[in-house]
């Protein structure tokens, strides 16, 4: 297998892993959000801190078998 296919492979498992997660992390207690009369405001604060946390352990994973 050559490495663009590898390549392939880990962006196809992150994203499922990610599709799967997201039902989960997608409003955590510390995300900001308010509702203003027509305005609603979203900031995903936890939930940008728990994916970045995700990301850098799977990328930590596969830099060590390189």
């Amino acid at each position: 297998m050559t490495d663009i296919g590898k390549i392939f492979i880990v962006i196809g498992v992150v994203c499922i892993i990610i599709g799967l997660l997201w039902g989960i992390i997608g409003k955590l207690p510390g995300d900001i959000s308010f509702k203003k009369g027509n305005v609603s405001f979203h900031f995903p604060i936890m939930t940008s801190i728990v994916i970045s946390i995700i990301l850098t352990v799977i990328f930590a994973i596969i830099g060590r078998f390189k």
